[in-house]
């Protein structure tokens, strides 16, 4: 980390602050971060580990849908980006690994430990995948995701890097089609398991009882999954909590309101109070920090 507002750089790799926080938050709340600001933000408020949604990548960086359009190289920038400018381990989604091969996986791996993530999940849909929440996903059989869980393994430069298997059975194949998944996907070498649109804290239990290694929760707004609380997803035996565009929706439906009023009433007077004030943003960024670096410079550069 050279942020001029950061702290000292861990010696610990991504992933074994990732798997750090695993294991002292319990469950460990997740925040998605669509963009390095609110990296940055999520840092401030305490949150000890972040996530980068393929959606998110999709929607907020490219206006696309999440239907497998986004490539390996358009999450890498948005990787970089934020963690160039936080020090929080990044969860980061890489749908199918970007690729049909071992040879794509391994190079989905391989980057995102260069370019600074401690975590990955990758699913068990086709190639053209689909939002996890949405009907009609079709998945690639058990020995095909397996296969994609041993690539991954493989090709880890860093072995604290965390390998999740999602896998979206629930939905197409049934609750112990879904474990039964998830169970093979571990013993292929996935460190942790990602059970996607569940309805019930019971099938949270059931997981957690039959894989043996932390589960995740995705606690995503308008979806299949009920809201539930920490306490409760505690109770389920749930290892992490992620919330993977909950501020992104709210910055969303912020914006439309802010460009609604300035069309309709030819001034942002009534919306002033849905902004960030000018000093919040300096805040957060460090703004004043750089700002006293470049005047120290100029004050050197005139003694000259």
């Amino acid at each position: 980390m050279t942020d001029l507002s950061s702290g000292a750089p861990s010696l610990a790799s991504a992933g074994a602050r990732f798997r750090a926080a695993v294991a002292t938050e319990k469950p460990l709340q997740i925040a998605g971060t669509i963009n390095a600001y609110h990296a940055r933000m999520a840092e401030r408020v305490g949150f000890k580990a972040i996530y980068l949604s393929g959606g998110g990548v999709a929607a907020g960086s490219l206006g696309l849908p999440d239907l497998g359009i986004s490539n390996l190289d358009d999450v890498l920038t948005d990787i970089r980006r934020i963690t160039d400018v936080c020090s929080l381990p990044l969860l980061v989604d890489v749908d199918t690994g970007f690729g049909s091969s071992a040879f794509n996986v391994a190079r989905t791996v391989k980057s995102l430990i260069k370019f600074g993530a401690g975590a990955m999940h990758i699913e068990d849909q086709v190639g053209a995948k689909r939002c996890g929440h949405r009907p009609n996903k079709e998945l690639v059989s058990q020995q095909e995701m397996v296969d994609r869980i041993k690539a991954a393994a493989d090709a880890k430069t860093d072995r604290e890097f965390v390998v999740m298997a999602r896998t979206d059975a629930l939905a197409v194949e049934g609750l112990q089609a879904a474990i039964d998944r998830a169970c093979a996907c571990v013993e292929a070498g996935a460190d942790m398991i990602f059970p996607e649109a569940i309805t019930e804290l019971s099938m949270y239990r059931k997981f957690a009882d039959a894989v043996k290694v932390p589960i995740l929760a995705n606690i995503t707004e308008f979806g299949a999954t009920p809201l539930f609380t920490t306490d409760e997803l505690k109770s389920a035996n749930v290892a992490m909590a992620l919330y993977p565009l909950s501020a992104f929706r709210a910055m969303n439906a912020a914006a439309l309101k802010v460009f609604q009023a300035l069309r309709k009433e030819g001034t942002q007077k009534n919306v002033v109070d849905l902004m960030q004030t000018r000093n919040e943003l300096y805040d957060y960024l460090g703004y004043h920090a750089y700002e006293q670096k470049l005047d120290s410079l100029f004050a050197q550069g005139k003694k000259k």
